[in-house]
């Protein structure tokens, strides 16, 4: 699975000029998206935007940094589905409005991006691109409200789903969260800047100090006269993205003040003691896998070790394999350590299993490195539902658990045992109340009514 983007922004107090600034914390946020990378800046007058495809450090350089001047900025790295990794729906969005320019850097997915696109085709307004970004810049440039706050406030009311957003004028920042909060946003602030990011491990690189987390349902807006928030449309509960915990976020980054490191260790020592094993071993896929591993040998005694190596500079490539290694899979981003497998029993420890095709690969290709016996352990649930809500997830038909019980899903793997973490135990790892997580992809509960038509066709716009 894979998020769809992150997103960073800051407010400097001086004239110095904020892309740099950007360009790090994007950097810092690129295991978030990798197909496309944006920066745009503000001025006070005009809106300056350079976005391309590829990695952080592949789309800017000095001279088109040094090229973008001004005291505010806000920067987007993206990941798409197959078929939309194009320029045309690279962030920010910038477009003109009779607000004056406008920005928008989103992470997160709108359930009714399609009802309002066409709403607004029906307006005669067109679109570059397919992203639910765009539909909400175009929302925002077709409100008829003299406020451009209150346009905003009523563009984000018709919103469904999943959006913690940056939107910037020509004068102002703003960060807005969805109702259910269920995408990361961290508020931090230095000397003479305020800054705003999907994690705190963007604001670390800047030695910027973590304030507090955006509230769901929040509008932030930092202008020449400081900081200053509005509460616009508040559900019943927030439901924080359970996989951002799981996966996606950076193992030192601090999401709603519990350490992401901590809470993956945790997983694994209570999986430890869910599914306990006589092996000699235990071993992480890397990377995600690390932290659950580690707890997993400290809670069991079993010691840890490294059996895989990551080759971390696969990246993102234009070139398609040849058909051989294409049908290795999992080969071009993973290698056995032979020796230190050899003759062992071995645990493997990953953080979920979606389809199942790459868990598969990795079972195999450390019995022909020569383990004795093969224990896979999960220190998720098992995936059960589709998320609508900004992760690139297939449809149940293609998901394993959805399909197969625990025992089936071992016998496809070719492990000589399975486990999962409960969902019970993997709420205590992060010790928050269940009511406060989007658990969705785990137990079908959707905290945003997700439409019939979505369901069935399983778009995804951003």
């Amino acid at each position: 699975m894979k998020e769809y983007c992150g997103v960073f922004g800051i407010y400097n107090f001086t004239e110095d000029s904020p892309a740099k600034s950007v360009y790090y914390g994007l950097y810092a946020l690129q295991h978030r998206g990798q197909e496309s990378a944006g920066i745009a800046v503000a001025d006070g007058k005009d809106i300056n935007c350079h976005k391309g495809m590829g990695l952080v450090n592949q789309v800017f350089n000095e001279r088109n940094l040094g090229g973008l001047k001004g005291t505010i900025g806000l920067g987007h790295v993206r990941y798409s589905t197959t078929g939309s990794s194009v320029l045309e729906n690279a962030q920010p969005i910038v477009i003109d409005t009779r607000y004056g320019p406008l920005a928008v850097a989103h992470n997160g997915n709108l359930v009714n991006a399609s009802e309002l696109r066409e709403e607004l085709k029906d307006k005669g307004i067109s679109f570059v691109g397919t992203t639910d970004s765009e539909v909400l810049a175009a929302m925002i440039a077709a409100s008829r409200k003299a406020d451009f706050e209150e346009a905003l406030i009523e563009t984000l009311k018709s919103c469904q789903g999943a959006y913690s957003a940056l939107i910037m004028t020509r004068d102002k920042l703003i960060a807005a969260r969805d109702p259910n909060g269920i995408r990361p946003l961290a508020l931090g602030k230095m000397d003479k800047a305020y800054a705003l990011a999907s994690e705190t491990c963007a604001l670390d690189i800047l030695g910027a100090e973590f304030v507090r987390t955006v509230g769901n349902g929040e509008l932030v807006i930092i202008d020449k006269d400081g900081l200053r928030s509005r509460t616009f449309d508040m559900a019943e509960r927030e439901a924080l993205c359970i996989f951002e915990y799981i996966y996606f976020a950076r193992p030192d980054s601090v999401l709603h003040g519990r350490n992401v490191y901590e809470t993956r260790y945790n997983m694994g020592k209570y999986l430890a003691k869910e599914h306990p094993v006589d092996a000699d071993m235990v071993m992480p896929v890397p990377e995600s896998g690390v932290p659950a591993a580690v707890g997993f040998s400290a809670e069991s005694k079993i010691p840890y070790g490294e059996g895989l190596i990551k080759n971390r500079y696969i990246g993102r490539t234009f070139i398609q394999p040849s058909q051989e290694i294409r049908d290795l899979g999992v080969r071009l981003k993973l290698n056995p350590i032979r020796d230190a497998v050899r003759g062992k029993k071995v645990v493997v420890l990953d953080d979920s299993i979606v389809r199942g095709t790459t868990s598969r690969q990795i079972v195999r290709l450390v019995r022909e490195a020569g383990a004795r016996e093969v224990h896979m352990r999960i220190s998720s649930p098992p995936n059960l539902n589709s998320c609508f809500y900004g992760i690139d997830t297939p449809s149940r038909a293609e998901l394993i658990a959805a399909n197969l019980s625990v025992e089936g899903i071992r016998k496809y793997l070719e492990a000589d045992s399975l486990g999962y973490l409960s969902l019970k135990n993997l709420i205590r790892s992060i010790s928050l109340p269940s009511k406060n997580l989007c658990l969705a992809c785990l137990n079908g509960e959707y905290p945003v009514r997700i439409p019939e038509k979505l369901q069935s066709l399983r778009l995804f716009f951003n």
